[in-house]
């Protein structure tokens, strides 16, 4: 079972983490390993994957407006096509961006839970995605220097198709969902400031749809981590993760996400090293 110091650091962590590009999942594999939890337990995982919920309550609460705007808009379109404008658009492009990753994370549910659970697998691709990144923000530097870089207004449903294919990639601890997502966004000529809230967008789905299902599949192994210690896990990753996506906002208004590369690396690095020295052990 769980302590309640635990759950509040597994909080913190998943609540910092979750929208930054440097992967929550990677993070929270780290800090279970480092408490003497097994990575790999049925239990820690779907804890993990429930305590996200916190993370998605805050993106709601966040983006509430925009939100009930976009699924008004959706409704609308569906019923007359004279109504069918740019957030229209955007909310098909959500609904099929968010599709891939649920496929892939169904099918793929045992591999993910299993041999992806590794501290190897974190490390590699910590530092791997990195390059990923750093592409993407070269990339999107041409479009910036063309006056290319395309808005919200001119987001098209490829484009959410493209990034929600992104995501799949995500389902590999290290990768950072967020990291994945905006990417995926720069690289397709979105500017910087869209392509972050539309990863936040493209949460909602995904980490609603697998918070929920693994609390329905894993409820027994959960229990015995302690409810109580999930609910207190939920709710400070909500605080926490309310405060990452303002600042996360603020900052791509003015920076690359380039700042957070070196820190991927030296971290993936450091994990490496501790395997290899026998600090840690993988799972």
């Amino acid at each position: 079972m769980l302590t309640y110091w635990q759950a509040v650091i597994l909080g913190i962590v998943e609540g910092l983490t979750e929208f930054l590009p440097v992967s929550s999942t990677g993070h929270l594999t780290i800090t279970t390993k480092m408490m003497g939890l097994s990575v790999d337990d049925p239990g820690v995982t779907a804890y993990t994957a429930v305590i996200q919920l916190g993370a998605i309550a805050a993106t709601f609460l966040y983006f509430g407006k925009k939100i009930i705007q976009l699924v008004l808009a959706w409704a609308g379109g569906l019923r007359d096509a004279d109504r069918r404008g740019h957030d229209y658009q955007l909310a098909w492009a959500v609904i099929v961006g968010s599709i891939p990753v649920g496929l892939v994370g169904f099918v793929l549910k045992d591999v993910i839970s299993g041999p992806l659970r590794s501290l190897w697998v974190v490390a590699f691709a910590l530092i791997l995605w990195s390059a990923v990144i750093w592409w993407a923000e070269k990339r999107h530097d041409r479009f910036e220097a063309q006056g290319i870089a395309r808005g919200e207004n001119e987001v098209t449903v490829k484009d959410g198709l493209v990034i929600g294919l992104a995501q799949c990639f995500a389902l590999i601890p290290g990768v950072s969902r967020s990291g994945a997502t905006i990417s995926a966004g720069l690289a397709s000529g979105i500017n910087r400031v869209v392509a972050t809230e539309l990863s936040f967008f493209l949460a909602i789905p995904a980490l609603t749809a697998a918070g929920i299902f693994e609390a329905m599949h894993e409820k027994t192994h959960i229990a015995t981590l302690g409810v109580p210690q999930m609910a207190v896990g939920i709710v400070v990753s909500f605080v926490v993760a309310y405060a990452s996506i303002a600042w996360l906002l603020r900052f791509v208004s003015h920076h690359s996400l380039r700042a957070f590369i070196p820190y991927r690396v030296l971290l993936g690095g450091a994990v490496i090293v501790a395997l290899a020295a026998g600090w840690l052990s993988a799972t």
